[in-house]
């Protein structure tokens, strides 16, 4: 029997897909993305576990560089109070509170740098002009108009220095 190409289609059965409709249509893979979601947020979290204490080290280290100033404001009125009223209770108090600062900065980590007579670096000291102070060597710090702090090895602030130089 030979097909007549004008003959009437036999009709589809209900559950059969047209010859031409049958494209593979990839299936998702749906486990597959779970395991890669997951490797995903494990080294997202692992990454985070390892910055976290540099963030916190970091946040601490902007507190501690915005108590600086206020750091300094006292010190130079417990300096003008102990000028003048050494052993008032105004001087006492004020040498609680820099014990109190200088616990603080021990536990922190903190390091108060004094440069003078150093050679000058400009990682650690900012150069506010020049001095002539007998038996400072040339180009080193002759006089230190601010001191500079480091948080462990890194530089919390810098110290302000005027530089030796010769007339």
């Amino acid at each position: 029997m030979t097909e007549d190409p004008n003959a009437p289609a036999e009709p589809m059965s209900q559950g059969a897909t047209p010859p031409d409709a049958e494209e593979k249509r990839p299936e998702p893979d749906y486990y597959d993305q779970l395991l890669r979601l997951k490797a995903e947020f494990e080294n997202y979290r692992k990454r985070v576990d390892r910055e976290k204490p540099e963030w916190v080290k970091l946040g601490r280290a902007e507190v501690l560089a915005k108590l600086l100033p206020l750091y300094d404001l006292l010190q130079h009125a417990h300096q003008e109070v102990r000028a003048g009223h050494a052993e008032t209770p105004l001087a006492k108090g004020m040498d609680a509170i820099f014990r109190e600062y200088e616990k603080i900065f021990k536990e922190e980590g903190v390091a108060r740098v004094d440069p003078s007579g150093q050679p000058f670096d400009p990682h650690y000291h900012e150069a506010f002009g020049f001095a002539d102070k007998p038996g400072v060597e040339e180009g080193a710090v002759a006089e230190t108009l601010q001191a500079g702090f480091l948080l462990g090895e890194k530089v919390l602030r810098t110290a302000k220095v005027r530089l030796q130089k010769k007339a």
